[in-house]
């Protein structure tokens, strides 16, 4: 989202440039990649509602048939994924809407922006159920098994809620945001990460902290992202510091660390250009291995079973998001040069690339049988791909 922002944030009429200044600004910056991109599209569906970046996008868990995104236009909308057809806008929202995404059992949908405005959507008869406003939000989710929401927000909070009763509880973290959060598969607990470096693990039901990792345990920069695999007994942790934990979510210890080296030089003073960072992380449900993308471009296959590094698949840019197929050992990666990609995870050999995006992809979802892949972009559209391959 941020770096959505940053690149929005360029706008060359506040300083008074010329029209055709602005114009050959665009093309020269990027030039290959917008020809390159605009060129090749792989998509069978192409939503155009937005009028702004796209920052998020949800598939329905029941049949797959269902998208949310929402975008920097303060919009939300309900479409299908097998013509792009809107089936309803969630309305209301004032700010950029950030986080969406569907209940377990595809009956509501909710739907977030940044101020803090949470709305719930009965998807059948496409009305608002709930709504709700907390400080601003970090990160939303819903729980596997339930009616239950569970959302991150700047103050430290992390809010439960029932719905659409609105029962609600919070979970008080540091006095910093709340910046990732994950329910583990057993729905009973919930891991939470914080801009201190500090990884939580709530019990949901009692509200109190069952294990902190903070210190030498914990991470030095802010955490961005967390992970479980699927029986929730491991959780993997990403951060700014370029170091990824793995967890046993049982005791609550540190099993051991990935720690990607920061090649790129030091950055003059106040300038954060050659930054990297853990953006992406995941497990695969096949096999003993971890994923993790970074913002240089790089996606670390990495063997639980012997703590090490197996493959680095490199990227010309940034990896915004990666996600597991559910029964293969095939990784997508979404990135910055606006491509979706598969990786063999045993072999760390690329399988296929997809285009169609002008502008980076900024979030994606792959249904469950890994026939379809959902992008947003900062292009202002949303586009579906069909990813199925006859030999997979």
């Amino acid at each position: 989202d941020d770096l959505a922002d940053e690149m929005e944030d360029v706008d060359f009429d506040d300083e008074g440039a010329e029209e055709p200044d602005a114009e050959a600004w665009e093309t020269e910056d990027d030039e290959g990649v917008e020809d390159g991109m605009e060129a090749q599209d792989d998509s069978e569906v192409t939503f155009s509602l937005h009028s702004a970046s796209v920052f998020c996008v949800s598939l329905d868990p029941k049949t797959n048939t269902l998208v949310v995104t929402g975008g920097e236009d303060d919009k939300a909308f309900v479409w299908r994924v097998s013509d792009g057809e809107l089936l309803f806008e969630c309305s209301g929202h004032k700010d950029s809407v950030t986080c969406a995404g569907f209940s377990h059992d595809s009956v509501f949908v909710a739907t977030g922006d940044m101020s803090g405005l949470i709305k719930v959507w009965r998807v059948d008869a496409k009305e608002e159920v709930w709504s709700f406003e907390v400080g601003d939000l970090e990160w939303m989710e819903w729980h596997p098994q339930a009616h239950v929401l569970l959302a991150g927000t700047a103050d430290g909070n992390s809010w439960m809620w029932k719905i659409p009763s609105g029962d609600c509880k919070t979970f008080q973290g540091p006095a910093c945001p709340a910046t990732c959060g994950r329910i583990l598969p057993d729905g009973k607990r919930a891991v939470v990460g914080y801009e201190d470096g500090t990884m939580r693990i709530w019990d949901l039901k009692q509200g109190t902290s069952l294990h902190v990792l903070k210190g030498q345990d914990g991470h030095q920069d802010p955490l961005t992202c967390v992970a479980s695999n699927q029986d929730g007994s491991l959780i993997m942790t990403g951060s700014v510091d370029c170091h990824t934990k793995l967890v046993n979510s049982a005791t609550g210890k540190v099993v051991c660390v990935f720690k990607m080296e920061n090649t790129a030089p030091k950055a003059p003073e106040g300038e954060e250009a050659e930054s990297n960072s853990v953006e992406s992380l995941g497990f695969c449900n096949v096999m003993p291995l971890a994923a993790v993308g970074y913002l240089d471009g790089t996606l670390a296959i990495y063997d639980l079973s012997t703590q090490s590094l197996r493959h680095k698949c490199q990227h010309e840019s940034g990896i915004v998001q990666l996600l597991w197929e559910e029964s293969s050992a095939v990784v997508y990666t979404c990135s910055l040069d606006g491509a979706v990609r598969l990786w063999d995870a045993r072999s760390g050999k690329m399988i296929s690339e997809y285009r169609g995006h002008s502008a980076e992809i900024l979030d994606f979802a792959v249904n469950k049988d890994a026939s379809i892949v959902v992008t947003t972009s900062g292009d202002h559209q949303a586009k579906v791909f069909c990813v199925q391959r006859p030999d997979r």
